[in-house]
């Protein structure tokens, strides 16, 4: 069998043109108050926001993973890698999602590769978009191992630990091929706590609150057992839906 780093090093030349095509077709679909708006307050950035609506930049991905769909694995990662490296935040995302729908490319996501395609990330709409649509289902697969996340969790970078955050979200979430994973997303979020800044917060929040579903007594044991460190904001948000859950009847549990 061929080893990940060659199978990573494949690619044809049309590489660099799929992605000129990528990001010419997106500009067709740019509004530029939406680029204003996204750029000025939605999520501030040093990348660049091009203004498309989340509509048509699924539409973009449709159409691209129709067009490379005979593709080798390799191609796929290659093209997402550069997808992330250069252009726009929509472009990157494009990327992102086209990986998610090729486990087979997604198969060759190790910590490096992860690093690539998370490389630049400092704003919170391109951190969860590589969390949910790769890191967190390579997690989810093995390919990408409980230390790897535990790195990122505790980094001094805050947008690395929130990917590994968010990352969690995805094993619970269903239309993400999650089934519920209380064992992994509680060791992140333990990793995570100290320091929690802001928007580190309102990551841990949506990672605790993804698995009230799956196992409602861990969430709320955990709470009672960091209630003392846990933000207010985790901490009210999270016995909200636990309240909720309550109100919906039981719920399975997976530990």
């Amino acid at each position: 069998m061929r080893s990940r780093r060659a199978q990573v090093a494949d690619g044809p030349t049309q590489i660099a043109p799929t992605v000129d095509s990528v990001e010419r077709t997106l500009l067709t679909h740019a509004l530029p108050a939406r680029r204003v708006f996204l750029s000025a307050s939605y999520a501030p950035t040093q990348l660049r926001w091009l203004g498309v609506p989340v509509p048509a930049l699924r539409a973009v991905v449709r159409d691209l993973a129709k067009r490379v769909a005979d593709e080798p694995p390799g191609f796929i990662l290659n093209l997402a890698l550069a997808l992330s490296a250069g252009g726009s935040i929509e472009g990157r995302q494009v990327g992102y999602e086209l990986l998610e729908r090729r486990s087979d490319a997604l198969a060759l996501v190790d910590v490096s590769i992860a690093a690539r395609l998370g490389r630049g990330n400092d704003n919170w709409a391109s951190v969860d978009a590589c969390a949910m649509s790769v890191t967190g289902p390579a997690w989810r697969l093995g390919v990408l191992a409980d230390r790897d996340l535990l790195v990122w969790a505790r980094s001094a970078d805050q947008w690395w630990r929130r990917t590994a955050l968010v990352s969690a979200v995805a094993l619970n979430t269903r239309a993400r091929g999650g089934h519920g994973d209380t064992r992994r997303t509680l060791l992140v979020c333990r990793s995570a706590l100290p320091g929690a800044t802001p928007m580190l917060a309102k990551a841990l929040s949506w990672a605790l609150r993804s698995l009230v579903w799956h196992d409602a007594p861990a969430v709320d044991q955990f709470l009672r057992r960091h209630g003392d460190v846990l933000p207010a904001r985790v901490i009210r948000e999270v016995e909200r839906k636990l309240r909720a859950s309550v109100n919906e009847g039981e719920r399975p549990t997976v530990r």
